[in-house]
């Protein structure tokens, strides 16, 4: 961390601190996961993770030389609005289910090796590592100096328009799967029809507005790793690819949905 605390004193400590902070919310998760005895509530703590890194390095950066407050407050209000509302509503939508099909498919591994090591090394451990790697951009903006502020109000904006999209998407699919008569057909109404994923599309754009605001004190951008790695496992990893193969199985009527409707990115509905 020597390049670190060169370039902004107190960085290399705030890196430390931010592993503790992700360190206590898995090992929480991990007590969670016992206790109720299934692995799916790791998804609750993922974006409470990156809660608790905001909240450390904002306090670790207080009266930094050369941080900028509003920026700080900034990337503190921004991760902390989409932490909490995606975590609220995973644990209320997961409430009383039985085991995410994608944590047993997991488990499946381990086959004849500790069931309790295996999960602690493959589903914890790996979260703990990428959940540090993505909030290498909170880090690091925290401590950014002299920020552009056109770009802030441009980071802000795109955060703005993913948090809504991913938002409005997870209310209209919640309002969806409570009428008995959908159950077993795709939601392709509303944001649904022009995306299949759109808290996908939000959950990612929302980080690369995170991104644009932690980069406005310019070396930030050594962090754009970060929201890159993140469209990653929502598009090509543990999201997109996971969800279509349970639904292409599940749902009547997914094959035309799929030819239909845009993978990713928004656009009108097509006709097949």
């Amino acid at each position: 961390m020597l390049l670190a605390s060169q370039i902004a004193p107190g960085l290399g400590t705030a890196f430390g601190y931010a592993a503790l902070a992700v360190l206590a919310t898995v090992a929480l998760a991990f007590v969670v996961g016992r206790i109720t005895k299934r692995y799916r509530d790791i998804d609750v703590f993922w974006p409470l993770g990156f809660v608790a890194v905001a909240l450390t390095t904002f306090f670790t950066s207080s009266g930094g030389v050369g941080t900028d407050g509003l920026q700080r407050g900034l990337l503190l209000a921004m991760v902390s609005i989409w932490g909490l509302r995606l975590a609220l509503h995973l644990g209320w939508r997961g409430r009383g289910e039985p085991e995410d099909p994608r944590y047993a498919a997991i488990m499946r591994g381990a086959r004849d090796r500790n069931q309790t090591l295996y999960a602690l090394v493959v589903i914890y451990g790996l979260q703990a590592v990428l959940m540090y790697v993505v909030s290498i951009t909170v880090i690091v903006g925290m401590y950014a100096s002299s920020p552009v502020r056109a770009v802030e109000f441009v980071g802000v904006g795109i955060w703005v328009l993913g948090f809504g999209f991913e938002s409005i998407g997870d209310f209209q699919l919640e309002r969806f799967k409570k009428n008995p008569a959908n159950r077993g057909t795709v939601m392709n109404r509303g944001l649904w029809a022009w995306t299949r994923h759109p808290n996908y599309f939000g959950d990612a754009t929302a980080w690369w507005g995170t991104f644009l605001v932690a980069a406005a004190g310019g070396w930030g951008l050594v962090a754009i790793m970060c929201p890159l790695l993140m469209t990653r496992l929502l598009t090509s990893v543990s999201g997109k690819p996971l969800l279509e193969r349970r639904m292409a199985k599940t749902r009547q009527g997914f094959d035309e949905y799929v030819a239909t409707t845009s993978a990713f990115f928004p656009r009108p509905p097509s006709r097949r």
